[in-house]
């Protein structure tokens, strides 16, 4: 049985009070939120404002901006997962009128899909939703998309809006209808909504060179509101990055979770850089030997970040009602540091398998590829997992296929097919992985290794 995570220690909830006071006093925001999250539960809340005698909480709504994105991505997966799509489809496949070719569902979700970052006509984040009433106010002509589809990562706002616009079009409903009943309500969500609902922050710009404050419009975006019309909470977020991680049956589960969490995108330079790339609906990063997943949002008088670190089972929400000025994105990562670095994850307790399939059971233990030693090992979900015995290499996770075959899950053998060949008596000659064929010897000459192998054998120099 799973232990319920403990609080944090005071230590730790200090440090944490400390940097979200430096990033809302040096990045002057009216005010800062955040929450972080351990063992799938909020742990720590804290918040730091200009307003004497008042702290917002858990309860007070932002605006998210592209943080919406990854609840949209969300609502596409469901329909893949039900066999409404297929990733691979082109989108208009689904949205004849939408004017972009051979893009497809899966192209879009990672930003690949060679649109433009930003629609045509004026800033659309500080413009109503009126001004791009149908597809085409979005997207533009067809003709004015910048890179060939799949060929390079280019963030695209438009693209999300037509990612709205297929939920819309398969469920016959509208997009904010459709994300209340079949995400929002199902985790308890309830302060995450379209439109702002009381309490709420209101959004700020603050002047670069003087300590005033503008207030920003919070127009309402239309057809591009599945990319960025979102107001939540630190509370909602907080539940939802838990949902992220371990998923929800009645949602998604943690397998297609785990595949938008799986960097999709293509990394140039500058992204290798700083460690980046993008999943289906998540940024994936690296940051100091961990690997961070999650989103930003920024729009005018907001800004969001949240971020997950999967394997220490930590994320961090942070919200602020200023156009810039804290670096959010930076924060989450902090956060999630201290609490990971200063409070290391308790392991749950080993426990031995409750059924084996001793066919599989036959194949774990040491393989030799040519001369390089591997180990297949059954893990605790009744998969496979290959690796090196040392050093680098080309490593694996494998799901059973139900054929008596495995499906590679990562890596270079991801979608690869794992299979024993037996010999006719029943004996296991060799593992075929992809063509690589694995043996029990290096070079067995007892089985089917091609080429061959020399029939004098291993040998000295003389």
């Amino acid at each position: 049985m799973t232990t319920a995570p403990e609080e944090l220690l005071a230590g730790t909830r200090r440090a944490l009070l400390h940097r979200i006071a430096l990033a809302q006093a040096e990045g002057r925001a009216p005010s800062l939120v955040a929450a972080v999250v351990r063992g799938g539960r909020a742990v720590w809340h804290g918040a730091r404002t200009s307003v004497d005698g008042h702290a917002p909480d858990e309860d007070v709504q932002y605006r998210i901006g592209s943080l919406t994105k990854t609840f949209t991505a969300v609502l596409v997966m469901r329909l893949r997962d039900e066999g409404a799509l297929d990733l691979r489809d082109p989108l208009v496949k689904h949205l004849p009128d939408a004017g972009t070719g051979e893009v497809t569902i899966a192209q879009l979700l990672a930003h690949t899909g060679g649109l433009a970052a930003e629609p045509p006509g004026p800033w659309w984040e500080r413009t109503p939703g009126s001004l791009r009433p149908g597809l085409a106010d979005i997207v533009g002509e067809p003709q004015l998309a910048l890179h060939p589809p799949g060929r390079r990562f280019h963030y695209s706002n438009p693209g999300y809006g037509l990612l709205g616009a297929l939920v819309e079009e398969l469920r016959g409903a509208n997009w904010e209808d459709v994300l209340r009943r079949e995400v929002l309500e199902p985790l308890d969500l309830n302060r995450t909504s379209a439109q702002p609902r009381a309490p709420h922050a209101g959004g700020w710009a603050v002047h670069p060179w003087a300590d005033v404050l503008l207030p920003e419009p919070a127009e309402e975006y239309g057809p591009m509101a599945a990319a960025g019309q979102l107001w939540s909470t630190t509370g909602d977020l907080a539940r939802f990055a838990a949902f992220l991680v371990r998923g929800d049956a009645r949602v998604l589960d943690a397998e297609t979770l785990r595949e938008m969490r799986t960097p999709a995108a293509p990394a140039e330079a500058i992204d290798l850089a700083d460690g980046g790339t993008y999943g289906l609906g998540l940024r994936i990063d690296t940051q100091g030997g961990r690997t961070l997943v999650g989103h930003s949002g920024s729009v005018p008088g907001f800004l969001a970040s949240l971020t997950i670190d999967v394997a220490d089972d930590v994320a961090a929400v942070v919200l602020a009602n200023c156009t810039s000025g804290p670096a959010v994105t930076q924060l989450g990562a902090d956060l999630v540091r201290i609490v990971a670095e200063a409070e290391p994850r308790i392991p749950e307790p080993w426990r031995p398998l409750r059924d084996v399939d001793h066919a599989v059971l036959e194949l774990a233990g040491p393989w030799y590829w040519g001369t390089s030693p591997f180990a297949l090992r059954v893990t605790a979900d009744g998969g496979l997992s290959l690796g090196p015995l040392s050093g680098g290499g080309r490593r694996s996770r494998f799901r059973d296929a139900g054929d008596g075959t495995w499906t590679g899950l990562e890596g270079y053998f991801a979608g690869e097919a794992l299979r024993a060949v037996r010999r006719p008596d029943g004996t296991v000659d060799h593992l075929d992985l992809g063509s690589f064929v694995f043996t029990r010897q290096p070079y067995d000459e007892g089985a089917s290794v091609p080429g061959g192998v020399d029939a004098a054998g291993w040998r000295g120099i003389g």
